[in-house]
């Protein structure tokens, strides 16, 4: 990418390709064809079932409670690159 404080010398720097100008699309491609095959969904169907189905009892202690949501939140993170994937971008 040229830089905005030299200007008339971009044109020393090579075109940047469509995967360098957007590394989150990129990502988000990867993990849609990485959980597409029938062990990928699942591999995703035993996630969501550990961790979004499943309920702690009122004795569970806070680092249960705080484990537990890490596990969600890493698992509801993996389904958004999916279906962000899934959709082109």
């Amino acid at each position: 990418m040229s830089r905005p404080d030299v200007a008339g010398w971009g044109w020393f720097e090579p075109p940047l390709s469509p995967a360098a100008t957007d590394p989150a699309a990129d990502l988000a491609r990867q993990a849609a064809r990485v959980f597409a095959s029938g062990d990928g969904e699942a591999v995703l169907g035993h996630l969501r079932e550990m961790t979004l189905t499943r309920c702690l009892g009122p004795e569970s202690g806070d680092a249960a409670l705080r484990h537990l949501e890490g596990q969600r939140h890493l698992v509801l993170h993996l389904l958004a690159l999916v279906a962000r994937g899934q959709a082109g971008g």
